[in-house]
């Protein structure tokens, strides 16, 4: 089934002309749980992967053999699932319960090492077809993602990220079995597979990095509204109340009846979920300057990866086809991947895509 992302409420550039020159597209990718295959593009399916290279693994040392068990964080995801499609309102049976207490962090794998190599985890493969907003080195059309599921790396203990760009058209035998670590550091760097629904849509420039005129009339826009029922009576209840703070609370409620408010950040700018291109989001943190580290050029997200496809603040982007269903974590969050504070980009150089990728949270 395809995705539908309805139009914005709002012409955003027949409000503000100069978002023309603030204006990208990105490729929503709308994960949603399902097999795909390895010709597929997908989140943690199977990979297009030569059978004559060898896999990626982690070298850096760290603790390996702690944490929890790969099969248990699915065996866990099965259980829950299964009890909330079989009645939302029971939960787990006993008997899950009693399985799912044993499903805890621990020792599991005590032989395994620090210095130990472990098997990359497959995240995402993205095929060019599929995704208009991939770029990549030249010739490559096949871009595949891998991380080691431990958020130690580096000074700032984050997860480490591995892209590999390839020419599908010179895979021949295919890698029949994917190697996986035996221990993950968290359930949250597990993704579960899913097909997706790729959709390109328009995004402008995150607020924050907009000119300051600019910034101001998007302001003004927002709280004009807000500012002529403020001011509309000065101190004085208007006809009909007999004091002003009776006149406020009517006025909340009938706003709480209305439709959302609309908002730049919200519905305007930047579209929410797993997504290829684009702009990125600064919303928890001042905007970063992400340049490469060969060249020095400015290196827009590649890859965004979201703990949700949604938020309170950005319903407007639900696609159609999802509106009417009912609440379902399969849809709602469908990866079940939950980085930093639940938003992670890869950054790329966009001169020479080779270039050592880096990486920003939000």
């Amino acid at each position: 089934m395809t995705r539908t992302t309805p139009p914005r409420p709002v012409d955003a550039e027949d409000l503000f002309p100069a978002l023309a020159h603030h204006r990208r597209t990105s490729t929503r990718l709308h994960p949603r749980q399902g097999t795909p295959k390895a010709e597929d593009s997908s989140v943690a399916g199977p990979f297009l992967w030569p059978a004559d290279e060898p896999w990626p693994v982690c070298t850096a040392v760290h603790p390996k053999g702690r944490g929890h068990r790969l099969s248990d964080v699915r065996l866990q995801r099965r259980i829950l699932d299964e009890a909330w499609h079989r009645d939302p309102r029971s939960g787990p049976t006993d008997a899950e319960r009693g399985v799912l207490d044993t499903l805890r962090p621990g020792p599991h794998a005590p032989r395994i090492a620090d210095a130990d190599p472990i098997p990359l985890l497959a995240v995402a493969q993205l095929f060019v077809r599929d995704v208009p907003d991939l770029i990549g080195p030249d010739g490559c059309d096949l871009l595949q993602v891998l991380w080691c599921p431990f958020e130690v790396h580096g000074p700032d203990r984050t997860i480490d990220v591995v892209l590999r760009w390839r020419r599908s058209q010179d895979v021949d035998e295919v890698l029949s079995v994917i190697p996986e670590p035996v221990v993950v550091g968290r359930a949250e760097c597990v993704p579960n597979p899913c097909v997706l629904h790729p959709e390109q849509v328009v995004e402008h420039e995150y607020e924050g990095l907009l000119d300051e005129d600019l910034q101001e009339a998007i302001e003004a826009w927002e709280v004009g509204d807000d500012e002529e029922d403020d001011d509309a009576f000065g101190s004085s209840a208007p006809s009909g109340f007999d004091t002003y703070e009776e006149y406020e609370a009517a006025l909340a409620a009938a706003r709480a009846d209305e439709e959302d408010e609309v908002t730049y950040r919200g519905d305007l700018s930047i579209s929410p979920g797993w997504k290829v291109g684009g702009f990125a989001s600064w919303h928890l943190t001042d905007p970063a300057n992400i340049a490469c580290e060969v060249c020095a050029a400015p290196m827009p997200a590649l890859l965004t990866v979201a703990a949700g496809e949604w938020d309170g603040a950005s319903e407007s982007w639900i696609p159609l086809e999802d509106r009417n269903s009912p609440p379902d974590s399969r849809i709602g969050d469908p990866t079940g991947v939950h980085l930093g504070r639940g938003l992670m980009r890869v950054h790329t150089c966009p001169t020479t895509p080779a270039h050592p990728h880096r990486l920003s949270f939000q």
